[in-house]
């Protein structure tokens, strides 16, 4: 949902004008924070307990099944017909530039709006968020393919589809980025053509070379980061997929096929897949729901969280798996999970809701002022400073992603 344009906060006094930053400095020296930092910026505003608790429920009755290979067969033969590229030569490729922000939240580490046309166009609106840390952890600086790299989901209405935007967060690379559009196979192994994946996107978690996505009323489509077809920037924009032996994907440069399934086991609970998030501190992915009781499109009734276990020593899940942890929130129109090393957060957020909550698994939740139209939330570890929360807003002409210390928003 949009809202109306604000004013856009300040640059970034600590990001160089170009080429990016040396994060690890900057993070370094947010490790000394008080009521100000030496630099000026501001600390987060004093939190609040939130009314109410939230209350463990059985998880037993929250079970998925797992199909990595619905596609694979198509995917294969797109890669070899439409041609490849990786996530490096994506990035070499990029094509639009972020520019620096500051003052969207008190205690903000970082942050970048995208170009004007991603910044302003009503018909689209950024979604989901996730990084190269979710996908290798600190491993290599936290690179994916020599990268250290941010991704965005945007759900498009014209034409209708869905898109990754693929950020460089590197002081080695330029202040750029790539769209990538997300596309479902169809056709035949021998003979595969795409179409556009038209779902919300409200969450994103990437992890090793699979980008899970939530799909609100089914589960989650899974994406290959490896399995990257270029395609024909040519042709009509409302073109997409397969004509005669060249590919089209609405003059997109890439296109990122879907691989595979995730899915409500035949019996299982239903659940309102509206945002997830990766939790690699004990290797699960989390996820909650969107519920509006005063909304006539939106479920409502009590809000749900579920953690479900990846398999032992893998990036997926087994062909079946039960919730190993599940909550009732009390709170309604989260837009945003995160989970780490027994820490939840819920990004509760319309607007005028403007509220992150952060809970430790026993009490109340401790209540931080946050950002209204704010969508999911991503947990970026860090070796040599604090650990840090990107989150962004979906509002038409003000649409910053930003970061903040984790510890500063926490229970």
């Amino acid at each position: 949902m949009s809202a109306t344009t604000s004013n856009a906060p300040a640059p970034d006094p600590d990001r160089h004008s170009a080429g990016g930053i040396d994060r690890r400095a900057v993070l370094r020296g947010a490790g000394l924070l008080g009521a100000v930092t030496a630099g000026g910026t501001m600390l987060p505003a004093s939190p609040a307990r939130a009314a109410g608790v939230p209350e463990a429920i059985s998880p037993n009755s929250f079970t998925i099944t797992a199909d990595y290979t619905t596609y694979a067969d198509h995917v294969e033969t797109l890669l070899q017909q439409a041609g490849s590229a990786s996530v490096s030569e994506v990035m070499d490729a990029a094509n639009h530039e972020r520019t620096p922000v500051a003052g969207v939240v008190d205690g903000q580490l970082h942050g970048f709006r995208f170009d004007s046309g991603d910044e302003n166009d009503p018909d689209v609106a950024p979604q989901g968020i996730t990084t190269s840390r979710d996908a290798v952890g600190t491993a290599q600086d936290g690179r994916y393919d020599g990268r250290q790299l941010i991704a965005v989901s945007f759900y498009n209405t014209s034409p209708k589809g869905s898109r990754i935007n693929l950020i460089d967060w590197d002081a080695d690379h330029p202040n750029s980025y790539r769209r990538i559009l997300l596309v479902e196979p169809t056709g035949t192994a021998e003979e595969p053509s795409f179409r556009d994946v038209t779902i919300h996107v409200g969450g994103i978690a990437w992890y090793g070379d699979l980008l899970y996505v939530a799909d609100t009323s089914r589960g989650m489509r899974v994406f290959d980061m490896s399995r990257i077809l270029t395609t024909d920037t040519g042709g009509d924009k409302e073109q997409i997929g397969r004509v005669g032996d060249t590919f089209y994907a609405h003059h997109y440069r890439y296109a990122l096929p879907q691989a595979g399934t995730i899915a409500t086991r035949e019996g299982a609970e239903e659940l309102v897949w509206s945002t997830i998030s990766l939790d690699r501190s004990s290797r699960s992915l989390v996820m909650t729901e969107y519920r509006c009781p005063d909304c006539e499109n939106y479920p409502n009734g009590t809000t749900r969280a579920v953690r479900f276990p990846f398999a032992p020593e893998s990036t997926r899940f087994p062909d079946t798996m039960t919730a190993n942890e599940a909550l009732e929130v009390p709170l309604h129109h989260l837009n945003g999970v995160a989970s780490s090393g027994g820490t939840w957060w819920f990004n509760q957020s319309n607007s005028t809701q403007r509220t992150l909550h952060a809970w430790s698994g026993t009490g109340e939740m401790t209540s931080h002022p946050w950002v209204n139209w704010g969508e999911s939330i991503s947990y970026w570890p860090e070796e040599d400073g604090p650990d840090l929360l990107w989150s962004l807003r979906e509002e038409t002409g003000d649409r910053p992603v930003f970061a903040v210390g984790a510890e500063d928003y926490g229970p």
